[in-house]
């Protein structure tokens, strides 16, 4: 076990490394943050910020030597920066897990690999690969690039042959897949957290709400029957014992309307859909995250209460700055902002948590603060 007075090191600097960094703090642990943006959230509150290129030798050389153990905040590391880490210290989760999670074909090939069901696709590796996915997939579909895709980035919408091919163009010819679009009755995640010695703990799954790519809103409890839920737990805990994972994992998952449970994507890492955690669980997935990092025991999921986890986009700060002290007016939600100086379209800034006495209380506490948080409003 890594106890409490140790240096942890994590590599990328944004959101979810601040949070990790909080958890970590919190707990008695230091944290060394490797990130080349010298505006990183997460460096601006490490004990020290590594502002440097992840492939910089002499700056990992430097974090294994004094870090007792190393986690990632993205899947996009690249991987040569993980094996080295792997040679000379503790990386958990382990730089096979994280390949696997970030390149979409190696990704579905492996939950498939496992029994386990996902949209029909497609790998995409050369133009002449269109024609017989086309031929194989009903319309519409989606083509998505393998790697780097977030928040609805590196999609392209299909719906003939023809726009496979316009798509994969503007696409740069990048490999990718393209997949069916399944007739969805609802998006929800599964996260969990495995120790070192394969101790499991799993979260209550929480319904997702997607505009424009991007994450919108999740609601815990989810509006699933039991049957999905145990199903959906069981298919996240299989996926994380086939690769031997050690720490927090989100798979998401679509419900179709003809019943179908399938797997569209897992991220090695905390998940946005899992910010709830920090208010309205026993154990936040950050803390999770630094648990399985130090070789402790997962802590408990329990939900202490049902709640509404609303993303704050940049766009919000359009027509100026948000009203917060509307959002203080009410006791049973918590802000949680990010430190990022420059409010844009579309990039996440923070997120609130709405806690209620069950869901529908929750959804409506959401809307009244989305409503009230407008600068239009004052």
């Amino acid at each position: 076990m890594i106890l409490p007075d140790s240096t942890l090191g994590v590599l990328g600097g944004g959101q979810l490394g601040r949070m990790f960094c909080m958890a970590a703090h919190s707990m008695g642990y230091r944290v060394w943050v490797l990130d080349p943006d010298p505006d990183s959230p997460a460096g601006a509150i490490a004990d020290r910020h590594l502002q440097a290129r992840y492939t910089d030798h002499a700056v990992l050389e430097d974090m294994a030597e004094h870090c007792a153990a190393v986690t990632t905040e993205f899947e996009n590391v690249p991987a040569e920066t993980l094996e080295f880490l792997e040679a000379h210290t503790r990386v958990r989760p382990g730089s096979r897990a994280v390949a696997i999670a970030r390149d979409r074909i190696l990704e579905k090939t492996f939950i498939r690999e496992q029994g386990l069901a996902t949209a029909p696709f497609f790998a995409i590796q050369t133009s002449d690969d269109l024609q017989t996915a086309c031929a194989g997939l009903r319309m519409p579909a989606l083509l998505k690039t393998a790697q780097l895709g977030y928040d609805g980035k590196g999609q392209f919408a299909v719906n003939s042959p023809s726009d496979a091919g316009q798509g994969f163009r503007q696409l740069q010819q990048a490999p990718c897949i393209l997949e069916e679009r399944v007739d969805l009755a609802l998006e929800f995640s599964v996260i969990l957290a495995r120790s070192v010695q394969g101790d499991i703990a799993v979260y209550p799954p929480g319904e997702n709400v997607h505009v424009n790519g991007i994450l919108d809103t999740t609601c815990v409890p989810a509006g699933i029957g039991t049957d999905t839920k145990t199903q959906a737990e069981a298919m996240a805990v299989r996926l994380a014992e086939a690769m031997q994972y050690c720490g927090v994992l989100a798979v998401e998952f679509f419900l179709t309307r003809d019943g179908q449970l399938l797997i569209n994507e897992m991220a090695p890492r905390p998940h946005n859909s899992g910010h709830y955690t920090l208010d309205a669980a026993l154990t936040s997935q950050f803390e999770q995250q630094v648990r399985s990092l130090c070789g402790l025991p997962p802590g408990s999921t329990e939900l202490l209460s049902p709640v509404v986890m609303v993303n704050v986009l940049g766009d919000l700060w359009e027509q100026g700055t948000p009203c917060w002290e509307r959002l203080f007016a009410h006791p049973g939600v918590k802000l949680h902002l990010y430190g990022k100086h420059l409010a844009r379209s579309g990039r996440k800034m923070g997120h609130y948590n709405c806690l209620a006495k069950d869901p529908s209380a929750a959804q409506d506490l959401a809307q009244e603060v989305r409503t009230a948080l407008a600068p239009e409003q004052r």
